[in-house]
């Protein structure tokens, strides 16, 4: 059996600015650029900052750095890509009741401290325009997270300090990308 991966060959973009709605809807204000490094390869850089408190001082206090190398199947920027990531973060979590798996530590406790670690992804992107395309990408990997745990969400003295080894979803994006070049 042939697969065949229709590739369309048109002007070559080179660098772009991205916004990720995904993490707009965590409050996150991001950012990212991506730079192609040759015609079937870019470099992608992506960060956030969250210095928000939120009503009932609950925190979401956060930034994260997410450089990605990308491989693509057919040319940068057009199509699906594989990539490998690194990340590195800081964070102030706590007050939140999300009843999912062990996101329901939140509630009742506030976690301080930093991660790193990396993964591969998949990803693709849609030709909007000659300068807007359109990216859905998900990846899955390791983040190695030492944190300081207090008692409430706003008060309190440190409870415990630990680290963990989580295996598992390290991005979702849903980026809108325009060409500046």
């Amino acid at each position: 059996m042939i697969i065949t991966i229709f590739c369309p060959l048109g002007k070559a973009q080179e660098v772009a600015i991205k916004s990720n709605l995904a993490y707009w809807a965590t409050a996150t204000p991001n950012l990212g650029m991506e730079f192609a490094l040759g015609r079937k390869s870019t470099l992608d850089i992506s960060g956030g900052l969250n210095p928000f408190e939120f009503s009932d001082n609950k925190r979401f206090k956060h930034w994260l750095v997410q450089p990605e190398y990308r491989w693509w199947f057919c040319e940068a920027f057009n199509g699906h890509f594989l990539g490998i990531h690194a990340h590195g973060a800081q964070f102030n979590v706590g007050g939140w009741d999300i009843p999912i798996g062990r996101l329901d530590v939140f509630k009742d406790k506030r976690y301080e401290g930093y991660l790193y670690g990396g993964g591969i992804s998949y990803g693709y992107q849609w030709v909007l325009t000659n300068r807007w395309n359109f990216e859905f990408n998900i990846g899955a990997g390791y983040a190695r997270i030492h944190y300081d745990e207090y008692p409430c969400k706003d008060c309190g003295t440190k409870q415990d300090e630990g680290n963990y080894n989580y295996w598992g979803v390290t991005k979702v994006g849903l980026s809108f990308i325009y060409f500046i070049k």
